[in-house]
């Protein structure tokens, strides 16, 4: 199911789970305009207007930056997705490229195999598929929303699953067209209905089986049309697509029938064709013919990640708050206070390999935390541990450090990427 991404509406399944947008701190209120205004204005200020109000806001983010951290330091590194894909070369759901610029893993796999084989192990290759690919679609199912009953009912071979809504003396049906999210939390499914998408009302969930699709009303839909699920707009759909897969924009069009099923190389390195056909010809290759996201500064790579689970930029533009920014996990880890002024031990490729399956023994992180913290309170801090020692212990840190919340209907814990002194584990902050 789309659980990190929440490039639709608020209210939509696209975001993954409720979230509350409510009023911001008084401090907060002031700056988080001013700071957008600069952003999107730079042309059109005269320059004395332009300094004086980056004077304010510089004031104004280092006082919160020392009271609250809630602004991180590294504010003006960044920039929201829809910002970074207007620059000129690659970035994730960059969509001007032509399809056949992409060369799909199996290419990749031919120079760099170990890689190539390892990342079709990690969810992020299985964030989209057909229906014939998907465990929770393997058996009939049949769900009840008030009058309204949904059946779905795979063939023979699995290879066409039929959606089927029935109420008020109506029916509708539709073959389930794409399985949205790898299963490990669980899947949502697309169809069409008058030439759009559309997400179902139902997802499946692991340990749970089926239930209401997350943001999805819980009550008793109105009539048919709704107790079919969510139309996605155009816009909506094609983002959802970028994110789940690759290839999916292509000339600036989208085109989900040619798309690549999950994010695959290319997804994050950007299309392969000029590069293999340098490499295969020995003559090297020009920079930016394939980007090394490795290679990216601390703050633009968490932004790279950001493009799918969301920039800091992007969670302060759209105003979300509440318990459901813990599937943020790049908005959150630069609310961190170890984050400082972008640490390369704290980014999200330090902690998570792409090219391997995640790893959940929580204690295979501690090496990581203590790239930065001694490790031993009693111990002094040093330029290359800055981190002071904990007093309670060197192993589990994510145990205590990073707590997991559960989202309202997503029926799975997200480990929140805050990294904190939990005072309350039962108090979600908002940063």
């Amino acid at each position: 199911m789309c659980s990190p991404c929440g490039h639709g509406s608020p209210s939509a399944s696209g975001s993954a789970g409720p979230v509350e947008i409510l009023p911001r701190p008084s401090h907060v209120i002031y700056l988080i305009p001013s700071v957008l205004l600069l952003k999107q204005n730079q042309r059109k200020c005269p320059v004395w207007v332009m300094f004086r109000l980056l004077f304010f806001c510089c004031v104004c983010l280092l006082l919160i930056v020392r009271a609250e951290a809630q602004v991180p330091a590294t504010i003006w590194e960044q920039l929201s997705s829809e910002e970074h894909l207007a620059k000129p070369g690659w970035w994730p759901r960059k969509g001007d490229a032509a399809r056949s610029d992409y060369v799909g893993a199996d290419v990749c796999a031919g120079c760099h195999s170990a890689l190539a084989n390892g990342q079709k192990q990690h969810a992020m290759a299985h964030t989209s598929m057909p229906v014939s690919n998907s465990e929770g679609l393997g058996r009939t199912v049949n769900y009840d929303i008030g009058p309204f009953h949904y059946s779905i009912v795979p063939d023979k071979d699995k290879d066409n699953v039929t959606y089927t809504v029935t109420g008020g003396g109506q029916s509708f049906s539709a073959p389930f067209l794409w399985a949205f999210g790898s299963g490990s939390r669980g899947q949502t499914f697309l169809f069409q209905h008058n030439g759009d998408w559309y997400e179902a009302r139902i997802s499946f969930f692991r340990g749970l089986g089926f239930d209401i699709t997350p943001s999805h009303p819980k009550g008793i839909p109105a009539n048919l049309e709704d107790a079919l699920g969510r139309k996605l707009s155009p816009k909506e759909a094609s983002k959802c697509f970028g994110c789940h897969a690759t290839a999916a924009i292509t000339n600036h069009q989208f085109d989900p029938a040619h798309l690549i099923p999950g994010i695959s190389c290319e997804g994050c390195h950007g299309p392969g064709a000029a590069h293999v056909a340098a490499a295969s010809a020995g003559t090297g290759e020009n920079q930016g013919m394939i980007l090394n996201p490795g290679r990216l500064d601390p703050s633009t790579s968490v932004d790279f990640c950001g493009s799918c689970h969301r920039t800091w930029w992007d969670i302060n533009e759209l105003g979300y708050r509440g318990v459901g920014n813990a599937r943020f996990a790049c908005y959150r880890l630069e609310a961190s206070r170890c984050w400082g002024k972008g640490d390369p031990r704290i980014t999200c490729f330090a902690c998570h390999d792409p090219h391997r399956p995640l790893v959940t023994d929580l204690s295979a992180y501690d090496e990581k935390c203590l790239s930065c913290h001694v490790k031993s309170a009693a111990l002094s801090v040093s330029p290359d541990h800055p981190g002071r020692g904990c007093p309670v212990s060197t192993t589990q840190c994510a145990t205590c450090h990073m707590p997991k919340y559960n989202l309202p209907q997503m029926h799975a814990p997200f480990t929140d990427h805050y990294i904190r002194v939990v005072r309350d584990a039962s108090v979600f902050p908002d940063k």
